[in-house]
């Protein structure tokens, strides 16, 4: 994120660092990466570690014991799986892959990595492209010797509040902020008709993937260029594990690209299922934040611009525009 978390007193995270971790933190640098959570860089005795502070609103009971899931689900990877692509999070003194400070944030600490990493939206190298499908094949085969991993579902959490927004085309929202108006108007501009069309297109696929029986596997959830650092000794690690869940492997073969996840064998419906659930999900994410208060800040911005063109994504898929 590229604003500071509202709340959260930025002080104290030198403190948390070395009285639950026992790390020899002598000061902190904000990161301003990624959407979603808050990222800081910590240093101390030549050494260097990665701070991520996640928001568990609106549901913080349900959203930590999701992210618990999932950090425990990565040390398992890297530790009784053995795969050490698997940039996994470092424990506390008493050996908590994750910690809760207060009610809304958790807290999780990982080993700092030099590397490069990729752009989300750019194509794999074809070369790069072979390593990832590898890791892939490695972390899907690895399902068996890790338990406890929280389980995916195609059910769109921001669904409800989609279909009430569609339901107020015809009125300005109260509350909102500077883009509650522009993202009603962009709505109705699409009209509520297609975007339903849009929901019963993925209703039908998952229907139609369901029939078939896919068994699920550990699966990643987003295994972009953003996600793949190209360590300096050479090789592939994969970080940001939050998405981690049992699921089909086209959860995670859609990234590489229609033609490299035929080529591994990939079900068609499976891989169009997934990656419109991942232009829905991010839709109806960025609807949730314009539909409640919120100010013009540069993360809100880069909400807008991922929200326009998530819609007009949806809506060409399914005209074929």
């Amino acid at each position: 994120m590229r604003t500071r978390p509202d709340g959260f007193e930025e002080g104290t995270l030198a403190g948390a660092l070395r009285r639950y971790w026992g790390l020899p933190v002598s000061g902190v640098r904000y990161a301003p990466v990624g959407f979603g959570d808050y990222h800081w860089e910590a240093n101390g005795e030549g050494a260097r570690w990665f701070v991520t502070l996640t928001d568990l609103l609106p549901r913080p009971d349900e959203g930590f014991a999701t992210l618990r899931a999932a950090m425990e689900t990565a040390a398992a990877l890297a530790g009784d799986a053995g795969l050490d692509f698997v940039v996994a999070p470092l424990p506390t003194r008493d050996g908590r892959r994750v910690l809760r400070l207060g009610e809304r944030y958790a807290l999780a600490v990982f080993p700092f990595v030099e590397g490069e990493a990729g752009t989300f939206g750019d194509p794999f190298p074809p070369a790069e492209r072979a390593e990832v499908l590898r890791l892939l094949d490695a972390l899907h085969g690895s399902t068996a010797a890790v338990g406890g991993v929280p389980v995916w579902t195609p059910a769109l959490p921001g669904r409800p509040a989609f279909e009430a927004a569609l339901e107020e085309l015809e009125r300005p929202w109260p509350g909102g902020g500077p883009y509650a108006e522009p993202a009603r108007a962009l709505l109705a501009r699409h009209g509520a008709g297609a975007l339903r069309e849009v929901l019963a297109a993925y209703d039908a696929l998952v229907a139609e993937v369901a029939a078939r029986g896919h068994a699920p596997v550990v699966t990643h959830g987003e295994p972009h260029p953003g996600n793949v650092l190209r360590a300096p000794g050479g090789g592939l690690l994969l970080v940001d594990w939050d998405t981690v869940g049992l699921a089909p492997r086209e959860r995670d073969l859609w990234h590489l690209g229609e033609e490299a996840a035929a080529e591994a064998g990939a079900d068609p419906a499976a891989l169009r299922m997934c990656r419109l659930r991942w232009d829905l999900d991010d839709v109806l994410i960025y609807l949730g934040v314009f539909r409640a208060p919120h100010a013009r800040t540069p993360d809100t911005d880069l909400a807008w611009q991922g929200f326009t063109t998530g819609l007009d994504t949806l809506v060409a898929d399914l005209t074929g525009g």
